[in-house]
This record gives C-alpha cells, sequence and structure tokens, in this order.
C-alpha cells in the first residue's frame, strides 16, 4: 500500500471516529440541558453561560491564534515537531501571564466591567493561561492522526465538567452559577496542566526565536479573524434582541441552534480532511486533492440537504410541549445553507494557511462581519427576525467568494474545482428554496416533501452508486469484520 493510501485510509477512519464521538458528544450536551435548566434560575443560567462567552472572547487574544500555525509546521519541522509544540506553548502561557498580572492588577475594573465577582474574573485569565494547551494536544493528536487520543480527551473533558458541574451546583445552593461555572473549567485547566507537562518534557524548549517568529507571523493575523467569526455567530441573536424583544430572540436561536447541529458533521469532515490535505498538497499532488474534495462537496451537499428535509418535525419533536417554538421551523433552511457555505469556503481557507498568508483570512471575516451588521440594521426592522437568517446566509456566500478570489487569484493557487463547488452551492439554495414552500402545515405538504426527498436522493445514490458502496465495504471491512 502506497503512503499516500495509507494516509487516505486513516483520513477516512479517522472521520468516521470524529464523526460519531462529536454527535455523542453533542447527545449528551442535550441531555443534560434539561438538568442544568432545572438547577439553575434563568438569571443564573445566563450568567453561567455569558462567562463562557467571556472565555471565547479572550481567548482569541490569549493564545495569539497560533494554534492555526499547528498544521503547517508539522510539515515544515516535521523532525522537530516536539520541539516547536513545546516552543509553542512557551510563547501562549508567556503572553497568558501578562494578561493575568494585567488582570490581577485592574481586578476591581475588570469584574465591574464583566459583571463577575473579583475572584471569577481573575480566574478568567489564570485558565487561559493553561486551557489552550488541550486544544494544542487535540490538534498535535489530529496532525499524528491519532484519534483514538483525540476522541478521549474530549470525553474525559465532558464527562467531567458534567459530573463536576452537578456535584458543584449541588454544594452552592446559593449561587450555583458558580458552581456551573467551575464545573466547566476545573477539568479542562487540569488538562491542560498536564498536557502543559507534558509538551514541556518532551519538546524541552521554552523560547526559540525561529518558533516563536513562525508562530506569529501566522497566528497574529488571525486575532481579528477570531473576532469577526464570533461577531458572526452572535450579532444576530443582539440585534434581533435590542430590536424585536425577547420572544423574536428566542425563535430565532431555537431555530439556528437546530440549523447548526449540521456543524458536528462538516467540522469532523474537516478535521480528518485537513491533516491529508496538507500532507497531499504539500507533496504535489493536487489532483488528488481536487478528486477527493469533489466528493466532500457532494457529501456535505447531502447532509444539508437531509436538515431542510427533516426541520420542520425536528423542531416538533424538540418543542413538543409548546407550539409556539414550531415556526421557528422558516430560520433554518438559510442557515443551514450558509453552514453549507462555510463549511465550502474553508477549503479555501485552508489554502491560505497552508500558504502561510493568514492576513487574508481576517481581512475576509471582518469585512462579512461589517455587511452582516449592515444587512441586519437594514432588514430585521422591516422583515423581523427571519431576515437575520438570509442575512447570515448572504454573509457566509460574500465570505466564500472573497476566499475563493484570495485563494486563486491573489496567491494563484488552483487547487479545487470550483466551478463545481459554486455549482452545487447554487443548486442547494434552489432545492433549499424549493422545500421551504413545503413547509406548510398538515399532512400533505409533509408527504410532498418527504416523497420529493426520497425521490432525490434515490437519484443522488445511483449517480454515485460507486462511493457509496467503496465506503460501506470499507466500513464493514475496518470496524465490522472485527466484533463477527
Amino acid at each position: 500500500m502506497s503512503d499516500n493510501t495509507a494516509t487516505g485510509s486513516r483520513a477516512v477512519k479517522s472521520g468516521i471516529w470524529y464523526t460519531i464521538a462529536n454527535v455523542s458528544i453533542r447527545a449528551v450536551a442535550i441531555i443534560t440541558t434539561p438538568i442544568y435548566t432545572g438547577m439553575l434560575t434563568t438569571a443564573d443560567y445566563g450568567k453561567a453561560n455569558t462567562y463562557n462567552s467571556w472565555i471565547d472572547v479572550f481567548n482569541v487574544f490569549a493564545c495569539l491564534c497560533v494554534v492555526y500555525s499547528i498544521g503547517r509546521a508539522k510539515l515544515d519541522f516535521p523532525d522537530k515537531f516536539d520541539e516547536y509544540m513545546s516552543a509553542l506553548q512557551g510563547l501562549s502561557s508567556s503572553f497568558g501571564l501578562i494578561l493575568l498580572a494585567f488582570a490581577f492588577i485592574f481586578r476591581e475594573s475588570l469584574a465591574a466591567w464583566i459583571h463577575y465577582e473579583v475572584p471569577l474574573a481573575v480566574g478568567l485569565f489564570a485558565y487561559l493561561c493553561v486551557s489552550p494547551s488541550v486544544e494544542y494536544m487535540m490538534q498535535k493528536c489530529r496532525y499524528e492522526y491519532r484519534y483514538k487520543e483525540n476522541i478521549l480527551i474530549s470525553v474525559i473533558t465532558v464527562v467531567g465538567q458534567v459530573t463536576l458541574s452537578i456535584t458543584l451546583m449541588l454544594l452552592w445552593s446559593d449561587s450555583r452559577y458558580i458552581g456551573k461555572i467551575l464545573g466547566v473549567i476545573i477539568p479542562t485547566a487540569l488538562m491542560g496542566i498536564v498536557f502543559y507537562i507534558r509538551f514541556i518534557v518532551k519538546g524541552r524548549v521554552f523560547y526559540n526565536k525561529t518558533y516563536w517568529t513562525y508562530a506569529l507571523k501566522i497566528g497574529l493575523p488571525m486575532i481579528p479573524h477570531g473576532l469577526a467569526l464570533i461577531l458572526l455567530a452572535q450579532m444576530d441573536r443582539i440585534m434581533i434582541k435590542d430590536i424585536l424583544g425577547d420572544a423574536p430572540s428566542g425563535l430565532y436561536i431555537f431555530g439556528y441552534s437546530f440549523a447548526t447541529l449540521l456543524m458536528i458533521f462538516t467540522n469532523a469532515i474537516g478535521q480528518a480532511w485537513l491533516p491529508w490535505f496538507n500532507e497531499t498538497l504539500f507533496s504535489g499532488n493536487r489532483e488528488r486533492v481536487k478528486i477527493i474534495q469533489k466528493k466532500l462537496v457532494l457529501l456535505g451537499c447531502f447532509l444539508s440537504f437531509a436538515f431542510i428535509v427533516a426541520a420542520p418535525e425536528a423542531l416538533m419533536v424538540l418543542s413538543i410541549a409548546n407550539r409556539s417554538y414550531w415556526i421557528a421551523k422558516y430560520v433554518v433552511p438559510p442557515i443551514v445553507l450558509g453552514t453549507l457555505a462555510q463549511y465550502f469556503y474553508t477549503n479555501y481557507v485552508n489554502v491560505e494557511i497552508f500558504c502561510k498568508k493568514t492576513t487574508f483570512i481576517a481581512i475576509g471575516s471582518c469585512a462579512a462581519a461589517a455587511i452582516n451588521w449592515a444587512l441586519n440594521a437594514a432588514f430585521i426592522p422591516k422583515y423581523g427576525y427571519i431576515a437575520a437568517a438570509y442575512t447570515t446566509l448572504a454573509s457566509y456566500l460574500i465570505l466564500m467568494v472573497m476566499h475563493y478570489i484570495m485563494a486563486c487569484f491573489i496567491l494563484k493557487e488552483k487547487v479545487y474545482d470550483d466551478l463545481y463547488m459554486f455549482l452545487a452551492m447554487l443548486i442547494m439554495i434552489f432545492i433549499g428554496i424549493a422545500f421551504l414552500n413545503l413547509y406548510g402545515d398538515g399532512i400533505r405538504p409533509a408527504v410532498i416533501r418527504y416523497g420529493l426527498a426520497l425521490a432525490i436522493s434515490g437519484v443522488f445514490a445511483f449517480i454515485n452508486r460507486r462511493d457509496i458502496i467503496t465506503l460501506i465495504n470499507y466500513v464493514k471491512k475496518r470496524f465490522l469484520h472485527k466484533t463477527s
């Protein structure tokens, strides 16, 4: 078996297991949500989750976004990858300690700004000194195809967070949100400390000018990108709440949350694809990249199609006790299509990171965030919360075009079958609009919708029968025969 075939086999296997693990972990999160809502008041629930939002925001600065350098560094420093990871950890934690010192000095002002007690405000920055180590280890395992260790880290983290959160909420009966916050950050912090020590012991490098400069050149331009993505994810709900009120915001968030479950699958595919993509492109085998990427485009389209078809009934099940939520089904198709566009444009982002031109990524993300804000301001007051779903789709489509231009015309890297990907996106938009018109109430629209979906799926399966048979045989060979 050739090296490329063996690598591709590992990528497929890791992709399957990443998907299974991500779906399972997400299922745990959904199952435990009623436990948290039953133990916390709405105010405490909001306060606990807002703390996580602050972690996301400050993490963009604290870790300097150097995590984006790991994939390319695996290729540029193949024999010194452990040294690089050790130095990366030294860079990240050094800056984290500087931020922690400022947080301690200005602790009263910081606490007043983010509306939390001083220990929690300072503790947030202490947490950010060690928590990036968990992501670094997961990325390292991913690029070394050690998917079992990667999944194990995720499982231990989730189980630890759930168990400790419930325990501490029972102990902290007067301020249960504190128990929820500590239950989330303590397991990750402890694992971060373990991995921090492991990186330093194995790599034996804390400071290295070459490694630090390399990481910063890739990471620093990604900071605006990280902030822009947070804005893109949060801006809609904030503006809906401010313009229309809490009820429309709740409906939008409900529909949005279901639609973005698609990311569980697309992210899993991307996690498995990226290491193989980097190695194959580095070897110069662009034709192989193009062939596999076309198959992944079809897979993303099929998954998106399934979400669009099943949305009305899925939302009914998720809100069976309150029919007022069912109207949120009209949010789903444009958000699903926006998620698909994000899945597509990430291909071009991967090229930009491979070429170590991350400034272009930040420019595109910031422009998309600004466009999204302008579109929301113009259309939400006129057309309501559903307009935000379409502005999100428009923003991600613009990002897709921008990254295509950056990768193909500025960097002059022709890696994919671009026409194929854009045609697939256009066809999916037409399909999404068509099925949106079959979201009516009653049995008849549902029968027509599922009948048409089966017909389209049958045609899709027939056209791609060879790939489907190959995948089925692979799964049987790699997984099922072991239990027979």
